[in-house]
């Protein structure tokens, strides 16, 4: 399937049911990949980056091709996911998606609260304090980043440790 996406300049069926946007160092080898396993089970196609790149194709345009070419996409918040450049421009282009086509968003808080997401507390105000250092030229991204956590967080989601949706 990811040969699909990444080949064509526009993805107008959709391609994937699921995309999975996390921080792998937080949730890779644990939630996330008991979390793929169980949607491919239920025979979900998923796009899970971590072995889907087409060898020689622009790794960025392969993202945002598959999160254009799915119907949901979950986001995996974990402590140091805003941490990473790539999560958040990722999480930048699934709220846009969620606003220009309609995708369903599935916020999933791993072991971190709803409210240092939301607010950009505790590990995530560290994040943005070294983004901010090193981005200082370049407030309009950051000022994207904060606004898609933000949106992101205020959604209906799944906190881990808890029975329920919240």
């Amino acid at each position: 399937m990811a040969n699909t996406a990444a080949g064509s300049s526009s993805v107008s069926p959709k391609t994937y049911d699921v995309f999975l946007c996390f921080r792998g160092e937080d949730t890779g080898e644990n939630f996330t990949c008991h979390l793929s396993a169980g949607l491919v089970d239920e025979g979900i196609e998923i796009y899970k980056y971590d072995d889907q790149f087409v060898k020689g194709c622009d790794i960025w345009t392969q993202i945002s091709l598959a999160i254009e070419g799915s119907r949901v996409s979950v986001v995996v918040f974990s402590q140091d996911f805003a941490s990473s450049k790539w999560c958040l421009e990722e999480l930048v282009k699934i709220m846009e998606c969620r606003r220009d086509m309609g995708q369903v968003v599935i916020p999933v808080f791993y072991n971190i609260d709803p409210a240092h997401v939301r607010y950009q507390k505790e590990s995530y105000k560290k994040s943005f304090a070294r983004h901010e250092w090193n981005l200082c030229k370049n407030q309009q991204k950051i000022r994207r980043w904060r606004e898609a956590l933000t949106e992101a967080a205020n959604l209906a989601g799944w906190v881990s440790g808890s029975p329920g949706i919240r």
